[in-house]
């Protein structure tokens, strides 16, 4: 079920690494930390990655990486408005009925701030090395479309009894609840399968392609949604940016794989990029995805970026 008209991101922060520069006693402070500067600041929510290994071109498998609902469940009680959510869930990661479990608890725990971010999961070296069946893109997200069949209802209150290819249950339910509906997102951008999958189901589409991609997926958002007889207004996207918050920073610095990502220099500059190659080309929201593990984490920095940006993120959804 779909709500329409439920507002669910504007401006995000993502925590995408836990390399600071420190002994592991001030991982965590650090964490909280940055989050608790993003609710200060007017961000609307804090994301975390669900990943159990480092991802390529952020840092080594090695390098820290703490467990999404572990983390979100102890951020709940460091803030104080924020939503707290994955970008995005790795379904092949927990049963379904456990993850409907996670996200219900979260949201008890932060008194209804929990976001459902999911996706089909896509890192063949975490399968591979923790024991998760990954399969071909196909299986993966058949599973997620059983996983959904019995997240959702779980969500909404109701017992699931089902019997699938991948999944099975029997009354299946979650309670306590805080919410009788829990934002749901998806990340990606497939235009056969993620991208209508969003408009049947789901409040955000996270969408994962470079800027120069954005104008089309944004056009077959709005063409999906007009099939179904959904207003598009109705699903908001997103995009996540990496953010190198330096005004000496320039563009040669940047890998290539990221540029169509990135965005960087001074906080006035950062907004200027993000206007341009985001807003102006209809894409709703911004979430943010500092670069931390170069000089470590440095105050202020997203505050500095949000104080120009928040306007002009207000002004596109009056």
């Amino acid at each position: 079920m779909v709500t329409v008209g439920f507002v669910t991101i504007k401006l995000g922060l993502q925590i995408p690494n836990f390399s600071y520069g420190t002994g592991v006693e001030q991982l965590f402070p650090t964490v909280i930390a940055q989050a608790q500067e993003a609710d200060a600041a007017g961000f609307d929510s804090v994301f975390v990655m669900d990943h159990f290994y480092q991802l390529p071109g952020l840092g080594a498998p090695e390098e820290p990486m703490l467990e999404a609902y572990t983390t979100l469940g102890a951020l709940a009680t460091a803030t104080q408005k924020v939503q707290l959510g994955t970008l995005v869930t790795g379904n092949t990661y927990r049963n379904p009925t456990l993850l409907a479990k996670a996200i219900t608890t979260l949201d008890v725990v932060s008194a209804g701030r929990a976001i459902l971010g999911i996706g089909t999961g896509w890192f063949e070296l975490e399968h591979d090395s923790l024991g998760y069946e990954f399969g071909t893109f196909t299986d993966r997200f058949n599973k997620l479309d059983e996983a959904l069949q019995i997240i959702l209802p779980m969500l909404e209150g109701e017992q699931v009894t089902f019997e699938g290819s991948y999944y099975r249950t029997k009354e299946a339910f979650a309670n306590p609840r805080f919410r009788d509906h829990i934002p749901l997102m998806i990340g990606g951008s497939g235009e056969k399968k993620t991208i209508p999958l969003a408009a049947r189901h789901f409040d955000h589409l996270n969408i994962i392609a470079g800027f120069d991609e954005l104008p089309r997926k944004v056009a077959v958002v709005k063409e999906n949604c007009e099939k179904i007889d959904r207003d598009p207004a109705t699903l908001e996207t997103s995009i996540l940016a990496v953010a190198i918050i330096d005004e000496n920073v320039t563009a040669d610095v940047i890998p290539e794989d990221f540029r169509q990502q990135a965005v960087f220099g001074s906080p006035e500059q950062i907004v200027d990029q993000l206007k341009t190659k985001v807003l102006d080309v209809g894409v709703d929201s911004v979430i943010l995805s500092p670069v931390t593990n170069i000089n470590g984490y440095q105050p202020g920095g997203i505050t500095a970026v949000a104080e120009k940006l928040l306007p002009l993120l207000n002004e596109s959804r009056s």
